[in-house]
């Protein structure tokens, strides 16, 4: 009987590819930040929403979208639900009625918070594995790989 010899796998096969373990990375970090906000009553898109109106206040509807990454039409579904839970207000522009601004309100500062309180140790668990040096490093790889993408 003849024996068979294993195949032998190409060179670095064993590593996995840059953009898997990316977005492994990246599912990793929603799921946990996800189940974080979750128990406050806000997803996600809910939490990045309210705290970029924390930052930047009487922001219009398509700025938001696009600090939070995603189209006007994903961002007109998160600011329904959270107009619906009281959680914001629209206000319209001193100079252009037509512009709404949206605004938080005070209960929506305390979801923000309380969802804060969840969420933010988890980023901190990333850079706690990290040095300093680690962490600079790693954003500047990041960043370039952004570039290198959209290029």
């Amino acid at each position: 009987m003849a024996s068979v010899k294993p195949a032998t796998a190409p060179a670095g096969a064993d590593q996995q590819s840059l953009g898997r373990l990316l977005k492994r990375a990246e599912q990793s970090l929603l799921a946990a930040k996800s189940a974080a906000v979750k128990p406050v009553g806000l997803s996600l898109a809910q939490y990045v929403a309210l705290a970029e109106l924390e930052r930047r206040p009487g922001i219009t509807g398509a700025a938001l979208a696009r600090a939070c990454l995603v189209t006007p039409q994903a961002m007109m579904v998160v600011l329904r639900a959270l107009s619906e839970q009281g959680l914001i207000e629209r206000r319209a522009h001193a100079r252009h009625a037509n512009v709404l601004e949206i605004y938080l309100t005070d209960v929506g500062r305390e979801a923000l918070h309380a969802a804060r309180e969840r969420a933010e140790p988890i980023e901190a668990r990333i850079t706690s594995a990290l040095s300093a040096r680690e962490l600079s490093t790693l954003r500047d790889l990041l960043a370039r790989c952004v570039e290198a993408i959209e290029a």
